[in-house]
């Protein structure tokens, strides 16, 4: 009916628009009652889709704890989106956790500083460890299971990084290119050749770890024509080319270059222990790019400073940045100060996956990189 009287009305002459537009007006307010309009917004259903799902947060009111500077971007990032504490900043770091308590609600941290149980228990408003780095021996991940604390990780960005690093220590150590540095810029070349070094192509390379970044290693070494073995806690469906060896010490014995390449766990800590360094013997060499706790430090250093081990290519140590000083003075070694991810563009990527976790997660979206 409504419609039929809109039409006659648009037909006709203007001089008749104001009689025909009461004439619609009197006719609407002739309608039915059930066919009334409302301008009432309707409040949705408790069981409706969009009553169920939690609102998402206001990203700048969400308190973040930071553990530790560890780069620029990602805290200048953080800072624009959320609301930032740094916990290096506080003098008084259990009186900070307890007045901030209920307003954080999110940690970030790395491979030094992570989120322990106690850190977990101050902060009963946690929601959300993201980690700037792929181990994740610094979070009590048991802990955040049981509280439901969702656990982000950086891994894959970072794999060709280390990858590339394993290698260069690799080529550093046999070649001695650090000591070829130092024998030409102390004039030492005037007066004579640079002693003979050790070939890197073809030596046997054996991996301890054959994840992403053992993985990794793996494909670069078969570049320079090297055989690989490896060990994990299972042989692997995707290393066919690569002999599986049933013990830590068993591939020790059969490389010349042993890399260490797995998670640190309580089970892989010290993994590499005397009977390893022995069996990998006065020849052979050690890389590790895992954590410092792979390996028993003074067991080590004791194997170096006496000859039984040929060299050692170092990227982590057992209580970083603290270094065993027994080391500095030997040109078969070659210290380098955890930088194995440490590219501009890789700690970018890092970031960035951070800062998506964390947005993803207040804004009820899937995780990027879920660990728990």
């Amino acid at each position: 009916m409504l419609a039929t009287l809109v039409r006659r009305a648009a037909c006709q002459p203007s001089i008749s628009l104001t009689c025909n537009l009461l004439h619609i007006n009197q006719s609407i307010s002739a309608l039915p009652l059930h066919l009334s309009f409302s301008t009432t917004t309707r409040t949705p259903s408790p069981h409706s889709a969009a009553a169920a799902a939690p609102a998402a947060a206001k990203m700048d009111a969400v308190g973040v704890l930071m553990m530790c500077p560890m780069n620029n971007y990602l805290e200048q990032e953080l800072d624009k989106r959320f609301k930032l504490f740094r916990y290096w900043n506080q003098p008084q770091q259990r009186e900070f956790l307890t007045q901030q308590a209920d307003s954080i609600r999110a940690v970030v941290g790395n491979a030094t500083a992570g989120a322990d149980a106690g850190l977990i228990d101050a902060l009963p408003k946690l929601e959300i460890v993201s980690s700037f780095s792929v181990g994740l021996d610094k979070i009590d991940l048991i802990k955040c299971k049981e509280k439901g604390i969702r656990v982000t990780n950086t891994p894959d960005v970072l794999t060709d990084d280390v990858a590339d690093l394993a290698i260069g220590l690799m080529l550093a150590v046999l070649r001695r290119i650090c000591e070829c540095d130092k024998y030409v810029r102390k004039g030492a070349w005037k007066f004579g050749d640079f002693k003979l070094t050790s070939k890197f192509s073809g030596k046997r390379v054996g991996i301890i770890g054959l994840g992403r970044i053992g993985l990794a290693i793996a494909k670069r070494a078969e570049g320079f024509d090297c055989p690989i073995s490896y060990y994990s806690r299972s042989e692997k469906p995707n290393a066919e080319n690569y002999k599986y060896h049933k013990s830590v010490v068993e591939l020790a014995s059969n490389c010349d270059i042993l890399v260490v390449a797995c998670a640190l766990t309580p089970e892989t800590t010290h993994i590499v222990n005397r009977e390893v360094i022995d069996a990998l013997g006065p020849s052979g060499v050690l890389i590790n790019i895992g954590r410092g706790p792979h390996v028993d430090e003074p067991e080590l250093v004791s194997a170096l400073v006496e000859g039984r081990l040929g060299g050692a290519g170092l990227d982590v140590f057992e209580k970083e940045p603290e270094v065993p000083e027994q080391l500095f003075g030997l040109d078969n070694v070659v210290l380098l100060p955890h930088v194995g991810s440490g590219t501009v563009e890789t700690r970018i990527a890092m970031a960035d996956l951070v800062l998506g976790n964390l947005e993803a997660y207040f804004a009820n979206k899937p995780l990027l990189t879920p660990v728990v």
